[in-house]
């Protein structure tokens, strides 16, 4: 079978790739199906991702290189280069580059819906932790 046709088979719909620049860094959506999609995020150094919630997909985070200071819910932690964490849905949660090289990421998203509509952004972190209902 051809790599084509694995991809046909596979139901994913590569054609959809896309790199997105962001003031903190870059997304690259390295596969996308109907209820996944991988990206590949780069955060610079010093920089950070603005807290979010997502009510209808969960995310794993794979670092692949730097350091991440994550906060998911109101748990803080630093992970290295070959750990990873877990974002529940409906749980705010935001991510930091604390270091001097650019932080990498693999990200898996998975839920029924994937659209960036169910993504809210509040300004404090403390705004939506009694919503989320993480704590």
């Amino acid at each position: 079978m051809t790599q084509n046709q694995n991809i046909a088979q596979s139901n994913v719909n590569l054609s959809s790739l896309q790199l997105g620049m962001r003031y903190w860094g870059k997304v690259e959506v390295i596969e996308e199906g109907n209820t996944h999609r991988i990206n590949r995020i780069e955060v610079k150094p010093k920089h950070s991702i603005k807290p979010q919630i997502h009510y209808h997909r969960s995310e794993h985070w794979i670092i692949v290189s730097g350091t991440a200071k994550v906060t998911c819910g109101n748990e803080e932690r630093l992970l290295n280069r070959n750990e990873s964490t877990y974002v529940p849905p409906a749980t705010l949660h935001r991510v930091e580059n604390p270091g001097f090289i650019p932080l990498v990421i693999l990200e898996i998203q998975n839920g029924e819906y994937l659209g960036e509509d169910d993504t809210e952004r509040p300004y404090d972190m403390n705004l939506v932790k009694s919503v989320a209902g993480s704590e």
